[in-house]
């Protein structure tokens, strides 16, 4: 009975040393980074741009980036949701967009399905009219709109998105009414208020900076004015105290264990401190905004009350 006793202890002790050892090793394989969107957008850019330099900071480990695009985003977001905590599993997420599908349609997943481990992007929403227009600030695009509720006209890229947000905070905001007209993506939104099809628009501040000689930002819905734009005033500049962006960053599903994620954690710090990194990144015109786990779930969290809120109040289905 002695000797048995003694060779279970063994096998114990060198399973357990098996386990440690695995787990020091991470990542022992590819790791995916699933995208809910098509390549060649904004968020497969970034998570191409990330995975890159993760590899590096990983000590040369492979990551794949997966692109599973469908039901704006949906498809890739319950990928991740559902997939193995294990840290071979990743995905980009958008916020508000991604928790907004969770109110308007059946999802299986919500805020807290993740582990939230670094936010990378947040491109802040503007207020924007095409350059010949009559409106040289946002009072006077605003008080257009109080004097005839439903005259003014304002493009969006989407319902249910980070645009129709911003509208409808706008509108609460300045008690103001305006004729929200949705299209089918940024590019279609951009070029019909270029045409002056629709009075006004609002769309991220990264879809307007190539088209500064074609369209008037009036305002940018930050804290503070941005360094890609420091000649715009912020909305709560301008005494309307509204902030909504879009925000892409790299989640996991939940439950992934603490030194799985204490190490993917540091490894994206690490990525984000890279000055090469922060030059690409702002090559590409997309305005840093890193934050951590626990910032990060806050955020968005914060982002699924509002989208829930305004659900509530306005369904946009």
């Amino acid at each position: 009975m002695k000797r048995i006793i003694t060779f279970t202890a063994g096998v114990l002790a060198a399973l357990s040393f098996g386990s440690l050892s695995a787990w020091a090793q991470y990542p022992e394989k590819p790791i995916t980074v699933i995208v809910g969107y098509s390549a060649g957008g904004g968020t497969d850019v970034m998570a191409r741009t990330v995975g890159k330099y993760l590899e590096s900071a990983l000590g040369g480990a492979s990551v794949v980036i997966k692109n599973q695009p469908g039901a704006g985003g949906q498809i890739g977001f319950t990928q991740v949701a559902n997939a193995e905590a294990d840290g071979y599993t990743l995905g980009t997420f958008n916020l508000p967009a991604a928790l907004a599908l969770t109110y308007d349609r059946k999802a299986d997943y919500d805020a807290s399905s993740y582990t939230y481990l670094a936010n990378f992007v947040e491109d802040p929403n503007t207020v924007v009219v095409s350059a010949s227009s009559p409106y040289n600030t946002l009072d006077d695009l605003l008080q257009a709109a109080k004097a005839n509720p439903g005259a003014v006209t304002l493009g969006l890229s989407s319902l249910g998105g980070n645009d129709h947000f911003s509208a409808i905070m706008l509108e609460n905001a300045a008690s103001a009414k305006f004729t929200l007209v949705p299209f089918k993506g940024a590019a279609l939104a951009r070029t019909a208020l270029m045409g002056g099809h629709v009075a006004g628009g609002t769309m991220t501040l990264g879809q307007t900076t190539k088209y500064k000689d074609q369209i008037r930002v009036l305002a940018v819905l930050s804290e503070k004015r941005s360094a890609f734009r420091p000649d715009v005033p912020t909305a709560k500049e301008q005494g309307y105290d509204i902030q909504m962006s879009s925000l892409r960053g790299i989640v996991a599903p939940k439950g992934l264990p603490k030194d799985v994620q204490s190490r993917l954690q540091k490894a994206l710090a690490e990525v984000n401190a890279n000055p090469e990194f922060q030059a690409l990144m702002a090559k590409q015109g997309n305005p840093m905004a890193y934050m951590e786990s626990d910032a990060y779930a806050r955020v968005a969290m914060k982002q699924s009350g509002v989208a829930k809120e305004i659900w509530e109040k306005t369904p946009w289905k």
